[in-house]
């Protein structure tokens, strides 16, 4: 079934053009619509990235072109509304994080997907990303042992320098605006992915320099999780300087931890680097579009670390619906892993609101 067409629709004119569009073709879905709120800018963008109908209806545009695939990058406030209707039509959704408003509405976004019986994908495209892949297979493989101390934690400028050219919906909370919902939904996921269920969590919401709205451009998060694994998530987007980072988990016996690019492992042999596996690899990335927003700083630094693994997960979405072997042997995220995400975020802001105090995590 290699050759079969699969027609796919994208909504949302930002994100959705910067990465879903060409990640979609190189994973070889037929992108023949996009969806937009405005009208005249989306035909705009629409021809800039090559793409035959714009709309800024979805039903519209499901009746139009007949596709059977809908790609949801529009701001988190809208997210429930428009993946219901498009698994209301009969289609397989790939829905962007932050997943939801929240837990309750992204319990309702993952029933009617049940209901629908249609592939349902979170776009947590850094599952696989090699490195991250790596550790986890580490861990899986008890290479560390049993893990007990899990610490995350990033320092860098990206929301501060790119601030400007930010949309409006970043800086209202009220539409899902903020750096907590839209990187510290990626860790809360890689936590999850490597290490399993969260407990509780004692967190703080922070801005350090961020200046248009009043939401978040920082978190410190300190958590425990159902294994009894204690950790630290740390970031902020809003610092000057160089990227820091510190991954690092510990077990009984081994830790393992980003050194840069690449995946360092010590026990009590001494210390190494750990190659990446083959399967683990990922496909060179597809051309980016003719959109001249491709040129803008903040869009070519999150293509770069973006398009490649974002490829992989709509490879590996195409093979699902296709029902073939997929060419990762990463999950993807499903919209259980976005209701279990987003009750982390729940609890965290729950937290942050009330002075740190420590909340339960919510299971569904």
């Amino acid at each position: 079934m290699a050759g079969t067409e699969l027609r796919a629709l994208v909504v949302g004119t930002g994100f959705g053009c910067r990465i879903q569009v060409p990640a979609l073709r190189g994973a070889g879905f037929d992108v023949v619509g996009l969806v937009g709120s405005d009208p005249s800018r989306t035909a705009e963008r629409a021809e800039a990235n090559g793409i035959g109908r714009a709309f800024t209806d979805l039903d519209e545009a499901l009746r139009e072109t007949g596709a059977t695939v809908v790609a949801v990058s529009t701001p988190p406030h809208t997210h429930g509304s428009l993946s219901v209707k498009a698994l209301e039509h009969g289609c397989h959704v790939l829905c962007e994080k932050p997943f939801a408003r929240d837990g309750k509405e992204a319990l309702a976004m993952l029933d009617a997907a049940e209901k629908a019986s249609k592939v349902h994908v979170i776009g947590n495209e850094f599952r696989f990303v090699p490195q991250r892949a790596t550790v986890a297979r580490a861990i899986a493989e008890g290479m560390i042992g049993e893990p007990h101390f899990a610490s995350l934690v990033q320092i860098m400028g990206f929301v501060k320098e790119a601030e400007d050219d930010f949309p409006e919906w970043w800086f209202d909370p009220a539409e899902g605006g903020g750096w907590l919902g839209a990187s510290g939904s990626h860790v809360v996921d890689q936590i999850r992915a490597w290490l399993g269920e969260f407990d509780s969590v004692s967190a703080s919401l922070d801005t350090v320099s961020l200046t248009r709205g009043p939401v978040d451009d920082s978190y410190s998060v300190r958590f425990r999780l159902k294994s009894g694994v204690e950790g630290i998530m740390q970031q902020t987007s809003g610092a000057y300087g160089p990227l820091t980072e510190l991954t690092h988990i510990a077990g009984s016996k081994g830790r393992i931890w980003f050194d840069g690019p690449r995946v360092r492992f010590a026990d009590s042999t001494g210390e190494r680097e750990l190659p990446i596996p083959d399967d683990l690899v990922l496909p060179d990335p597809p051309p980016l579009t003719a959109d001249p927003r491709h040129r803008r700083a903040d869009w070519q630094a999150m293509a770069f670390v973006e398009i490649a693994p974002y490829t992989r997960l709509c490879e590996a979405m195409r093979a699902a619906i296709l029902e073939e072997a997929s060419p990762s042997p990463v999950p993807v995220a499903s919209f259980a892993d976005g209701v279990a995400n987003m009750q982390v975020m729940d609890a965290i802001r729950a937290s942050a609101a009330n002075g740190g105090e420590l909340v339960k995590v919510e299971q569904a």
